[in-house]
């Protein structure tokens, strides 16, 4: 097999890796979280921006969705009838919808004060990570302008990474 093909010909196998990821980030706060809350002022501290956290990564992973319109699909592949987008939050990220994710979770092991989920959400990075190369090799061969694009916007992280 193919090894840029391990997880499927349209990249089904990020998307059942991920959605393993995102249901363990989910529930290990509850099952992992000690008893002894974290010392002041980092439990207030972690409380608010946890909370921040999930707000704007909720509001990033949105506008990716609403940016990219029906050009959406759950697989890293892109449609065949796909266009490129470029604007909304697409100016900001080339991957918004897993950077807010990313920040999402990111906000949630934080907010539940939970150092497991916390580290779960550096194995969503990479994961992520991974998919968007893969996810990016697929772009630049339908579109012969994604280089150019790729060098203007940042993968996950705007303005850094």
């Amino acid at each position: 097999m193919d090894k840029r093909n391990w997880a499927g010909k349209r990249g089904e196998g990020y998307v059942v890796v991920q959605f393993v990821l995102l249901g363990l980030i989910a529930v290990t706060p509850f099952v992992s979280r000690s008893s002894a809350p974290w010392p002041e002022p980092w439990h207030t501290i972690t409380l608010v921006v946890g909370l921040v956290l999930l707000g704007v990564g909720l509001v990033l992973a949105l506008a990716g969705v609403w940016s990219l319109g029906d050009n959406i699909t759950a697989v890293p592949h892109p449609k065949e009838n796909a266009q490129m987008v470029e604007h909304g939050a697409y100016r900001l990220v080339r991957h918004p919808i897993y950077s807010g994710i990313i920040l999402g979770a990111l906000g949630w092991g934080l907010f539940m004060h939970s150092g497991l989920t916390l580290a779960l959400v550096l194995l969503l990075f990479l994961l992520f990570d991974a998919k968007s190369r893969r996810e990016e090799q697929w772009l630049a061969e339908k579109y012969e302008n994604y280089g150019a694009y790729k060098k203007r916007v940042r993968k996950l992280v705007p303005f850094v990474y």
